[in-house]
C-alpha cells in the first residue's frame, strides 16, 4: 500500500505541477492566446542549435504539438551550444529531444521524424504546420526549404548568419516576405565562424518568439 500511496502522490503532485504551468501562463498571455498556442501546429526543420533550443523555447511558452525533423545523432561537440546532454550521446536528436521536451511538458503532441529534409519530402514533412521554422546549417537546403514551403503559402522563420562571437545586437530580425522572415546577421557563415551557444540561443529566442507572435496576432 505505501507503494501506491507513493505512486498516487506522485501523480497528484505532477497533475497540480501542470496546472500551475499552464495557469502561469494564462496570468502571462491570457486564456485565449494559450488555447491558440496550443492548438498550432508547429515545424522544426532540423535539431541542432538552433531547433533543439527553439523547440526549448516553444514549449516553454505552451506549444504542445511540434513535428521535428532531423536524420543526425548526437555527438559530443554538440554539447557545446545544442539542447542535448552527455548522456544522449549517440541517441538520434529527434529521440533525445522528445525525451527532454517532455521532461518540460509531458502532455505534447510530438511527431519526430528522423530523416533526411529533401526536396521530394519537405512538403510531405510540413504540410500539416501552420509555422515551419527553418534550422538548418547547409546553406542550399536552407533555400530549397525555404521555396517549398513558401510554395505551400506556410509562414517560415528562417535563420541566417548566427556564427562568431560578440556583436550580438546585429542578430536582427529581416522581414523578406509577408510570410518569410529570417533571423541573423546575414553574414556571420558559420564556416569561417563557428557557432557558439550565446548567439545560437539568442537567433533560437528571436526565432521561437516570431512563431509566438505570429500565432497570437496574425493567425490561427
Amino acid at each position: 500500500m505505501r507503494e501506491k500511496d507513493t505512486s498516487l502522490s506522485l501523480r497528484i503532485g505532477w497533475l497540480c505541477n501542470m496546472d500551475s504551468f499552464q495557469g502561469n501562463l494564462i496570468k502571462k498571455i491570457g486564456e485565449d492566446n494559450l488555447k491558440k498556442i496550443q492548438t498550432a501546429k508547429i515545424g522544426l526543420a532540423g535539431a541542432g542549435g538552433l531547433g533543439s533550443n527553439c523547440a526549448l523555447n516553444l514549449v516553454r511558452v505552451g506549444f504542445k504539438k511540434l513535428t521535428i525533423v532531423d536524420f543526425d545523432q548526437v555527438v559530443p561537440s554538440n554539447l557545446d551550444r545544442q539542447f542535448y546532454f552527455l548522456d544522449q550521446v549517440g541517441m538520434d536528436k529527434v529521440e533525445a529531444l522528445r525525451t527532454n521536451l517532455l521532461r518540460v511538458n509531458p502532455h505534447l503532441e510530438l511527431t519526430v521524424i528522423n530523416k533526411k529534409i529533401e526536396k521530394a519530402n519537405v512538403k510531405e514533412f510540413f504540410t500539416g504546420c501552420d509555422v515551419v521554422v527553418e534550422c538548418l546549417d547547409c546553406p542550399d537546403y536552407k533555400s530549397m526549404l525555404v521555396e517549398e514551403l513558401l510554395g505551400l503559402g506556410k509562414f517560415v522563420v528562417a535563420a541566417s548568419g548566427v556564427g562568431g562571437i560578440g556583436s550580438s545586437d546585429e542578430i536582427k530580425v529581416h522581414k523578406i516576405k509577408k510570410n518569410l522572415i529570417i533571423v541573423g546577421d546575414l553574414k556571420s557563415d558559420i564556416s569561417a565562424k563557428p557557432a557558439l551557444s550565446p548567439r545560437v540561443n539568442i537567433a533560437a529566442a528571436k526565432q521561437a518568439d516570431l512563431v509566438v507572435d505570429f500565432v497570437i496576432n496574425l493567425s490561427c
